[in-house]
């Protein structure tokens, strides 16, 4: 009875999921064509010249209903009925899946873009919304006698075994400075494997153990139930659905795909650029901050030749007729209401949507953080389904090893601690493995292990030093520059000053003459390049020019006080002033001795103005001449007073000159009084004479 109610339960919930693989080394930027599997993108600029996965297997089962310690599994009498913990509720789920990556491998088509081909057997499983009471009851062991209800309201199982051939291809799709972008898709050819699912609506199933009276005075259990039961299978599975065996099912095929981009963040892009301008440095990690997002596992799986059927089981047989079934076929058919028969449900791929960010400490360290959200619905018919993880991921990487230690939380599994490593050709580990060790209350497992032939991408060799790799470098042991193609320039004159700068390179020169010698064309000790005049002689001091003569008097304009004027030399290039001659002397005087002053004073009358002015003409004609401006008086009055006068009348006339132009350094006053008389003071014509000015030269 046992047996059988648990046999039919499974059909109607499930027990099975579709879960991730390879949690923590698919983090390392070493897992090479696995990497495909998180995101198509990773296999383009990656560390690989080429990988050859052999073979790789992970496994991975997590639910919310059992908790258990590992050291207590091992031991021969643990038993998950009386000796795991239990956490039933109304809905409980089991995720669950193996992933097999056969011969695979990965290669470059160019520097910037990569191809791969894969083999993937995966089978799946899982079981959505089973009342965690059922596994209660049943797993504990119960007298046959004790009555039993079973309350399941709506469940749903999906199993499926599929195998993948596929190929990857990814490009690189920015590379400018500090900012880095790839893509990526995968293209799965998908052949079915096997299949089954069940769900069931509003089912309940109650178990009277004295239900049902037998003739001669017995009795038998009955069995009341209520809901509707739907279940589909692939034509490999015989009636007796624990008979599944994976096999290759002739009309079950799909097709699947797989889409990633990832962003790399390279602050540091200038070290990793070589001199020649190409980026040769694939050996290494480049990026400080990387983010990848991808969807996988689009499409789905038809199996043409399955069968669905629906079931009202609604209603109550005794528990002779239910034992007496040979299989769950028989068993609904002889006992419950066919309502309808129909091919199976196409199975949809486990889509899921990851997003991932690593973040580089060093070129030794780094953080990952990775998220997985199942992007298919728990209520659906025939379909797998991911539960939702967080993971965080240290780890040390290097070319020949990595280790990594991610902490996950898993969608009703809680909290799980794992550890792993990468050793060349080898790769292992488990993302809960710490978790069963030290725990007594684990609700998740996985482990995974595979071998690979990976060919790493080298060093660039640059036996110069030059920045410019060997294959590159048409003088690979000579230091030399990009633009010349890594040999040095040559410098065939010896000048320090290479060719393809040297203006004369036949000839040495100087640097600062562009590798040309210094010319001075003229011979003036001025080079060319600083004279101004290179094809004449001329002195330092005029930047190589000769100086001017502008008037052309033999006094160059430097020395000239009269550069625009013909003169001496003796005259510093002024012309000389002519000289004073006795009739120009005797017409001065004449003019002079004709100004008339105010009788007693020293004010000159306005009609002796004219006679002035010439006198003015007459000494501007003689500008470096000097001349002494005399007064004269009679003998008329007291000698002090003549003397007095004849220094105010000198006076006046010298300053009215000097008001009307002239420069009073050429021009002195004296007065002589009546000292100097030059006719006869006793008679009034003589006196008249005597009183008079005189303007003579000085000499």
């Amino acid at each position: 009875m046992k047996k059988t109610i648990l046999t039919s339960l499974l059909v109607l919930g499930g027990l099975s999921a579709k879960a991730q693989s390879y949690v923590g080394y698919l983090t390392d930027n070493y897992s090479g064509v696995n990497g495909l599997i998180a995101n198509p993108a990773n296999i383009t600029d990656s560390r690989f010249k080429t990988d050859i996965n052999i073979a790789g297997a992970s496994t991975f089962f997590s639910n919310d209903y059992y908790g258990l310690k590992l050291g207590d599994v091992v031991t021969s009498d643990f038993d998950f009925d009386t000796d795991g913990k239990k956490y039933p509720k109304d809905s409980n789920n089991f995720f669950g899946n193996a992933d097999v990556l056969g011969p695979s491998f990965m290669f470059n088509l160019t520097p910037t873009s990569s191809l791969a081909i894969f083999t993937r057997g995966r089978v799946g499983y899982n079981v959505n919304k089973i009342n965690g009471n059922t596994f209660e009851s049943i797993s504990n062991d119960f007298d046959e006698n004790e009555d039993l209800l079973i309350d399941e309201d709506d469940v749903y199982l999906t199993a499926n075994a599929w195998a993948e051939v596929g190929v990857t291809y990814a490009r690189v799709l920015m590379n400018k400075d500090q900012h880095f972008l790839k893509g990526g898709i995968s293209l799965k050819y998908l052949q079915g494997l096997g299949n089954a699912y069940a769900s069931g609506k509003n089912v309940t199933i109650d178990y009277d153990a004295d239900g049902t009276p037998l003739p001669g005075g017995q009795t038998t259990g009955s069995i009341e139930s209520t809901g509707e039961v739907n279940y589909g299978h692939s034509d490999n599975i015989d009636d007796n659905f624990e008979d599944f065996e994976v096999e290759i099912v002739d009309g079950a095929t799909g097709f699947g795909a797989d889409l990633g981009v990832v962003y790399e963040w390279r602050p540091d892009y200038a070290s990793y650029a070589s001199n020649d301008g190409s980026n040769t440095f694939k050996h290494l990690n480049k990026y400080k901050l990387k983010f990848a997002l991808s969807i996988s596992d689009i499409g789905s799986i038809n199996y043409k030749n399955g069968t669905q059927n629906t079931y009202d089981i609604t209603g109550t047989v005794n528990e002779d007729d239910f034992e007496n079934e040979d299989n769950l076929e028989d068993l609904l058919n002889n006992l419950y209401t066919q309502t309808g028969t129909s091919s199976s449900e196409k199975f949809a791929l486990p889509t899921a949507l990851h997003f991932n960010v690593d973040y580089s400490l060093n070129k030794s360290f780094y953080l990952n953080l990775n998220t997985d959200f199942s992007l298919r619905s728990s209520t659906k018919v025939n379909t797998n389904r991911i539960p939702t993880m967080v993971s965080f991921t240290p780890r040390y990487e290097s070319k020949w090893f990595s280790f990594y230690m991610p902490v996950s939380l898993i969608q009703g599994s809680g909290a799980q601690w794992g550890a792993g490593f990468r050793a060349g050709p080898l790769y292992i580990g488990s993302g809960s493995v710490m978790s069963l060790l030290l725990s007594d209350n684990s609700k998740a497992a996985d482990v995974y292990a595979g071998l690979k032939i990976p060919v790493y991408q080298g060093k660039p060799k640059d036996r110069d030093g030059d920045g410019i790799v060997n294959r590159k470098d048409d003088c690979p042991d000579e230091f030399g520059p990009a633009e010349n193609n890594g040999c040095p320039w040559p410098d065939t004159d010896g000048d320090e000053v290479v060719d393809k700068d040297d203006k004369c390179p036949e000839e040495a020169g100087e640097v600062m003459n562009d590798g040309c010698p210094l010319v001075d064309s003229d011979g003036d000790d001025v080079l060319d390049e600083d004279d101004k005049c290179p094809n004449e002689p001329g002195a330092a001091e005029n930047e190589g020019c000769p100086w001017p003569d502008t008037d052309n008097d033999g006094v160059l304009d430097k020395d000239d006080e009269c550069p625009n004027e013909m003169g001496t030399v003796a005259n510093k290039g002024c012309p000389e002033a002519p000289e004073v001659t006795e009739e120009v002397q005797k017409q001065l005087n004449d003019y002079a001795k004709t100004i008339l002053f105010n009788s007693g004073k020293a004010s000159i009358k306005s009609e002796s103005t004219a006679v002035l002015v010439d006198i003015i003409s007459i000494l501007k004609e003689y500008p470096d001449a000097k001349f002494s401006v005399e007064g004269h008086t009679d003998s008329i009055g007291s000698k002090a007073t003549n003397q007095k006068l004849s220094e105010s009348r000198a006076m006046s006339v010298r300053d009215f000159l000097i008001k009307n132009g002239i420069d009073a350094s050429r021009l002195t006053a004296v007065g002589f009084g009546e000292d100097k008389p030059i006719a006869s003071n006793m008679y009034k014509d003589g006196r008249a004479q005597n009183r008079r000015v005189e303007i003579n030269l000085v000499k």
